[in-house]
């Protein structure tokens, strides 16, 4: 399966341009994005789109461009279960920010089910984060999620890895970080 997959900052080619270029099966959206940066999918009509909200998102522009919001819910494609969670770990009071504190992604998460696709904005506390800084610190109730349900992959955005600190396995999971775009291919 190939998946064009989109995170934090509006990928280097129109959507259309990416699309002739490459057989794309699914399109991922993680967080942190606005609707006039994914400019076209809302004319991509012939494939899934699914997405998750980051923390600096409006809210409100899957509906208009038809993605499916994957905020724990999931969703089965090519034989594949999908599944999501919205947001980061809270570092500021507002109540129209995609965050939540440690304890709430925990209560959030607790009877999630299995899913072989994780799609998240924020990854899981010690994988690609900064554990100090609260705004890029991972979620704890996602680590755990991924130890005990041992998804086969997890695709986040939000945090800055390098190639020397880019954890890209966490137990049996894949982890699949997505900065601006990423083809993707999952066997």
């Amino acid at each position: 399966m190939k998946i064009l997959a989109i995170a934090d900052r509006p990928p280097r080619e129109k959507v259309e341009v990416i699309l002739s270029k490459n057989p794309i099966d699914i399109i991922i959206t993680l967080g942190d994005l606005e609707q006039t940066e994914l400019a076209g999918l809302e004319n991509v009509t012939n494939l899934p789109k699914l997405g998750v909200y980051g923390n600096h998102c409006s809210g409100m522009y899957f509906e208009p461009l038809s993605i499916t919001n994957m905020h724990l819910k999931t969703f089965e494609f090519g034989g594949l279960i999908f599944g999501g969670f919205e947001g980061c770990v809270r570092y500021k009071k507002n109540p129209y920010t995609k965050m939540y504190t440690q304890e709430e992604a925990s209560e959030l998460l607790k009877d999630f089910p299995y899913v072989d696709v994780m799609l998240v904005h924020c990854p899981p506390f010690g994988v690609n984060d900064e554990p100090d800084e609260v705004a890029h610190q991972g979620y704890k109730a996602l680590r755990t999620y991924v130890e005990e349900m041992k998804p086969k992959y997890l695709l986040h955005g939000h945090t800055y890895p390098t190639d020397g600190t880019m954890v890209t396995k966490l137990g049996d999971t894949q982890i699949l970080y997505v900065h601006q775009d990423k083809l993707i291919e999952l066997s």
